[in-house]
């Protein structure tokens, strides 16, 4: 399970990847810059928590998910996917994290 810290790391990449065109992370002030990825050009960030590589990806507004509705709404929805697993874990609506496979 994440702690704070680790939400705390989440909430402010998910803020950031939506309101600019890097994300410095706050551990050692590392800037990284905000890729268009895709046909929708979605923004897209790796980056590195805890040891393991993550990407954080805006959500498609496209998509019929519950996510992608909320997006329609104009609700800033960043899905985040450990890269080496490929697995979606988390996701942040409007800064607030949801962890996925968790109660």
């Amino acid at each position: 399970m994440l702690v704070s810290v680790e939400q705390k790391v989440l909430q402010s990449v998910a803020m950031q990847l939506m309101n600019g065109e890097e994300v410095t992370l706050d551990e050692d002030g590392q800037k990284l810059r905000v890729k268009r990825v895709g046909s929708g050009r979605l923004r897209m960030v790796q980056f590195e928590l805890n040891g393991r590589m993550f990407e954080a990806i805006e959500q498609n507004r496209e998509k019929p998910s519950r996510w992608g509705q909320l997006a329609r709404e104009k609700h800033q929805v960043v899905q985040f996917r450990d890269v080496a697993t490929h697995k979606y874990v988390a996701v942040a609506v409007d800064g607030e994290i949801t962890e996925y496979g968790r109660s």
